[in-house]
């Protein structure tokens, strides 16, 4: 069995880690920190995951985590920086679902998260956890970055147009649409359902912290830097994210479905939908999956893309057991057959 912890147990993508683990008939849940609620029983706080897991909550403390095989930090930006190194000499390996690795140049990420990077030099190890593109090194990874939920919708949705060269990578635009839960479990008055419902709203349109991590993943698609547009929205929505792409199709472009279904076809959680249809956030809420549909409008030379995730699965905790999953040399589905629940 795999000895599992979980450092920031309490958020909602280390609840969801906590679901899918608890199944995963794979994983031993060893050790799960909090430092709130050190000392209190998992199952206590989480009444859902009786008879499931049997752990108390912890201080996250190294020689606690070292005897776990991976650590998943499921923390804010900035905290996996700080324990990851210590737990990779002690032979753990980690799966960090922040940003704190996800970015190459160590001056962009600090621009953009606004600190100074605790270990510079371990960002150059770490393996950006897209399962669909860097399934290879995964497997021989020690250090995930495990991708956010706006660049895996935006990524997914992209990338067969760019690695075929496909498209005008100077003009590509994302508008895309995201739950609540996606800004974390913490009381801020924006994200109260009380002042999200009945409303609708875009956000940080001047400059979203995922943009550069979606346009690095693009560039290395497209082998040239691409010109982004990225708008995030806020819907009164718990759980989904919803990606509208827009591209120019170049000169020649054609057979776009069929492009699609072979990139994808032996993709577990990527599924392309006939062509004309509209994917819905509820078809994929609680699962690991991806749904995307094409749509030529008028059938003119702009391609749409739409793309749909649960931003706690697929966007998170889901696709972090399926990094883990390649990294113990198990099946990539083991423990992620999850059917979306409906309605």
């Amino acid at each position: 069995m795999i000895k599992a912890g979980i450092v920031g147990g309490t958020g909602y993508t280390g609840v969801e880690l906590l679901r899918i683990l608890a199944r995963h008939p794979d994983v031993a849940i060893t050790a799960v920190t909090s430092r709130a609620d050190a000392g209190v029983r998992v199952d206590t706080v989480y009444p859902s995951l009786r008879k499931l897991v049997d752990v108390s909550f912890s201080q996250p403390d190294i020689d606690t985590l070292a005897d776990c095989d991976v650590v998943f930090f499921a923390t804010p930006n900035g905290t996996a920086m700080q324990m990851a190194e210590a737990l990779l000499e002690r032979g753990v390996k980690v799966i960090d679902l922040s940003a704190d690795f996800r970015l190459q140049d160590v001056k962009e990420w600090q621009q953009w998260y606004g600190m100074t990077h605790a270990c510079p030099d371990l960002i150059k190890h770490a393996v950006y956890g897209l399962p669909e593109v860097n399934r290879a090194a995964i497997q021989q990874a020690q250090l995930i970055a495990c991708p956010g939920c706006y660049p895996t919708a935006v990524q997914l949705g992209f990338l067969p147009l760019l690695e075929q060269g496909l498209i005008d990578s100077d003009h590509l635009i994302a508008d895309v649409k995201s739950g609540v839960s996606g800004a974390g479990r913490k009381a801020e008055l924006a994200t109260l359902m009380s002042e999200t419902g009945e409303s609708f709203k875009a956000y940080a349109v001047s400059g979203h912290r995922h943009l550069p991590e979606i346009s690095q993943g693009l560039s290395l698609a497209a082998g040239q830097a691409v010109q982004l547009t990225f708008v995030p929205h806020l819907t009164p929505m718990i759980r989904g994210i919803h990606a509208t792409l827009y591209a120019r199709l170049q000169v020649g472009a054609e057979n776009i479905q069929a492009l699609y279904e072979q990139r994808y076809q032996n993709e577990a959680f990527v599924d392309v939908l006939p062509q004309g249809a509209h994917p819905d956030t509820r078809n994929v809420r609680g699962s690991n999956n991806c749904q995307i549909a094409l749509h030529q409008p008028q059938g003119g030379n702009t391609l749409v893309i739409l793309s749909v995730i649960d931003n706690l699965v697929k966007g998170a905790s889901g696709q972090a057991v399926q990094n883990m999953n390649l990294m113990f040399g198990l099946a990539e589905t083991t423990g992620l057959e999850i059917v979306a629940l409906y309605p």
